[in-house]
């Protein structure tokens, strides 16, 4: 068998139903073996950053490897931004690229270059077939590398010879890397003492991140909260683990969180960090994080993120889902919970809720982008995909759309990568065909990659697009006003295109909306249009900014609730 036909049997056997690539000539040998196979549906994209994006979406929505097929030189250079976003993540993909034959490798060859070197420090693991023999087995190893432990992008570069060349094929059902073993089941002896701390908590708050939707473990994160009776905040990636229209959940922390969210964060007396990681946008100034005599818990299947930004009481290293598991049955069968003084602990959060910082001043002539996340949670019953690109859009997003559910809410967190939205929709659209799925965009956003209207339309992925359009990098203007005295340098657009006669010029179906009352019956209209792309350009009042706000290097109770707060 060729190199070529090995990948495709590869990904057979791993049961992809969808690669996402763009040819060239490295990889060209794939492409023709990938011709008349009847079990793997390619998706030819129009710009290789749109690939790995929509790649990841697919694995975001659907827990599985999500796979990109990209040729070399520049091929592999514009899947940089996918794989980075992947990576920051956890998501778990493979990117498979062509590379020029190996006897060319080193010598400036046309579309050349070091393929594992602009990766490595974006990638879980990347690997150079120098060997036909080998293929099957480093595909294997791409596999299980990348939806194991902590999940990640795994990079196999393969040269033209490589694919080129015969050999028997030899795919492993299972492997085992001796460098490699990730734990997975927590240390008892940890359990216990996690299980000893949180039954005489006073004040418990349970912090969940990304790893908590990535291990599939909503349904124990909603029992240890109901156990408890504690509230929870989940992070920008964790949004949908625990339901957002519960009563426990008192919204998400950090720079955009809301006041209740992190008041509690820093009066807790026990903090159960589960499948989080103590990122810079969600605890602020780590010195000020310190609270004295409060204990952490923290779960984590990646070693190398306990005790790297803030030092834990109670370090746990193991599968979220298997050491809930264990931690349910260890305070099931203790001594009782102490639950004495928990009204007043909920006294004191409801206080803080009772301080709305999420409201926002409605307007019946110009439409306020948060009412259009409002409106859009509404129609959509709140049971639609809702992919995000990155801005103020993202953040209104997360603050007002209460996602009931995990994986339903696909956006970018780490790196922050604009452009991300449209293709992101593409994959969970191909995930999952019968659902309703949501790109929020920006006027800025949304041009990053926006030549995916023309693969929507090829393929029938048929998304509907919530442009807020406030003719402005919102986020950037944000961050001038409140760093820069409003000396708003670059951050305004002036020549935007008119979307809606793009989007008609792209097949699909485009409106324009001014008016707050027909916000409604657009979104209605667009959903009820099942089988079309739909564009929606929301014209937005442009001085709204997104609060509460946590500026960089202050600590999380140090708010700013509104402008008024710069004074």
């Amino acid at each position: 068998m060729s190199g070529a036909k090995m990948v495709i049997a590869a990904l057979d056997a791993e049961q992809v139903d969808t690669i996402w690539g763009y040819p060239g000539g490295a990889v060209l040998p794939v492409y023709d073996a990938l011709q008349g196979c009847g079990t793997i549906t390619h998706v030819l994209v129009r710009h290789e950053q749109a690939a790995v994006h929509a790649a990841d979406g697919y694995a975001r929505a659907t827990g599985r490897v999500g796979v990109a097929l990209v040729t070399s030189g520049p091929g592999v250079t514009n899947a940089v931004t996918g794989i980075a976003t992947a990576y920051f993540d956890s998501i778990p993909l493979v990117v498979i690229s062509g590379n020029v034959p190996t006897e060319a490798i080193g010598k400036d060859a046309f579309q050349e270059c070091d393929t594992i070197g602009i990766t490595r420090s974006v990638v879980k693991h990347n690997f150079l077939v120098n060997d036909v023999t080998q293929l099957g087995v480093t595909l294997k190893k791409a596999f299980y590398i990348a939806r194991t432990g902590r999940p990640g992008p795994v990079v196999v570069d393969i040269p033209k010879d490589v694919l080129q060349a015969s050999a028997l094929f030899e795919y492993p059902q299972a492997i085992a890397l001796r460098s490699y073993k990730p734990r997975t089941e927590g240390h008892g002896r940890q359990i216990a003492r996690a299980a000893d701390v949180i039954r005489l908590a006073q004040r418990p708050y349970i912090y969940a991140g990304g790893g908590a939707v990535s291990a599939d473990a909503s349904s124990l994160l909603i029992a240890l909260a109901e156990l408890l009776d504690a509230p929870v905040t989940t992070t920008l990636m964790g949004l949908g683990a625990f339901p957002g229209t519960d009563r426990r959940f008192v919204g998400m922390p950090g720079m955009h969180g809301t006041y209740e969210a992190n008041m509690t964060m820093q009066q807790c007396d026990v903090l159960i960090a589960i499948g989080a990681r103590f990122d810079d946008r969600v605890i602020g100034n780590t010195d000020d994080f310190s609270v004295p005599g409060r204990s952490i818990v923290h779960i984590d299947i990646d070693p190398a993120s306990i005790d790297k930004r803030v030092k834990v009481d109670v370090p746990i290293v193991g599968d979220v889902k298997s050491v809930l598991q264990e931690l349910l049955n260890a305070l099931g069968a203790g001594a009782a919970i102490e639950r004495a003084n928990r009204a007043d602990w909920w006294a004191q959060i409801d206080n803080w809720r009772a301080r709305r910082c999420l409201a926002f001043t409605n307007s019946t002539k110009i439409i306020k982008p948060q009412f259009v996340i409002q409106k859009l949670w509404e129609v959509t019953r709140g049971d639609a995909f809702v992919c995000s690109d990155v801005g103020q859009h993202q953040m209104w997003a997360a603050q007002l759309y209460p996602f009931a559910k995990p994986r339903r809410w696909i956006n970018s967190g780490g790196l922050g990568t604009m452009g991300v939205g449209l293709p992101y929709a593409m994959g969970v659209k191909r995930a999952n065909p019968d659902a309703d799925v949501v790109t929020v965009t920006g006027d800025g956003s949304i041009q990053m990659c926006i030549q995916e209207l023309s693969t929507c339309r090829q393929y029938g992925l048929d998304v509907k697009i919530v442009s807020l359009n406030n003719g402005s990098l919102g986020m950037v203007k944000q961050l001038q006003h409140v760093h820069y005295g409003d000396r708003y340098s670059q951050s305004y657009m002036d020549a935007l295109p008119d979307f809606v006669a793009l989007a008609r010029a792209y097949g699909h179906v485009g409106f324009q909306i001014e008016k707050p009352s027909d916000v409604e019956p657009v979104l209605r209209e667009a959903l009820s249009l099942k089988d079309r792309t739909v564009f929606m350009d929301f014209v937005t009042d442009s001085t709204e900014n997104v609060w509460p706000m946590v500026r960089a290097g202050s600590g999380l109770t140090d708010m700013l609730l509104s402008s008024g707060d710069l004074i």
